[in-house]
């Protein structure tokens, strides 16, 4: 019997990313749903991550915060879902499952609160400056239906997530790219189930 798995949610968060990946596994999970606030500062909570954020998982002794690092343990600890290439070809997954965690976040939330970082700072943020950001990840997805590889992966949920929420709350710019590679995603039954 394996390990008890717990999400621990609120669904105005990131934890969509996590849900949809949950249900890409097909593995038993329970959910905890947390109201922003007092209960995300609880002791019990706090010891889960202290940083009184969602999501964040429970898997057996294992506890893993952050979206992405979420999506990397769960296609490593359920390796029969498919959802991580081999290790000798995961170049392309690492690569843009992160760039999706550091410069697509870091650049589109700065141009959300209205942060233009100024060339002299461009040089010091790990992500340059949003339009730089914007055209890697044209070129990530352009003419692809997966962004790793031919086959599905983790890095397609969280990459795709992102892309998805940004077109949709204009924090990222459509592109003709971004709603095709988009487009192919919105098929799995795994988002689907996730999303009605």
């Amino acid at each position: 019997m394996s390990a008890p798995l717990v999400f621990y949610t609120n669904p105005l968060s990131r934890s969509g990313i996590v849900h949809w990946m949950l249900e890409e596994l097909a593995v038993p999970y329970t959910t905890e749903v947390l109201e922003f606030g007092a209960d995300l500062k609880t002791p019990e909570y706090l010891a889960i991550n202290p940083m009184g954020k969602v999501p964040a998982i429970r898997h057996g002794d294992v506890v893993v915060t952050e979206a992405a690092a979420i999506c990397a343990y769960l296609a490593d600890a359920f390796p029969e879902a498919g959802l991580a290439p081999p290790l000798s070809e995961r170049g392309d997954y690492y690569r843009w499952l992160f760039f999706a965690a550091g410069p697509v976040e870091m650049a589109s939330s700065l141009r959300s609160a209205g942060v233009e970082p100024t060339a002299e700072q461009q040089v010091s943020f790990g992500h340059g400056c949003y339009e730089h950001v914007i055209e890697a990840l044209v070129l990530a997805v352009k003419d692809k239906r997966y962004i790793a590889g031919d086959r599905f992966s983790a890095a397609d949920v969280y990459v795709g997530s992102h892309l998805r929420w940004g077109m949709s709350f204009g924090s990222l710019e459509k592109r003709p790219e971004f709603e095709t590679y988009c487009q192919s995603l919105e098929q799995r039954p795994a988002l689907q189930r996730v999303t009605v």
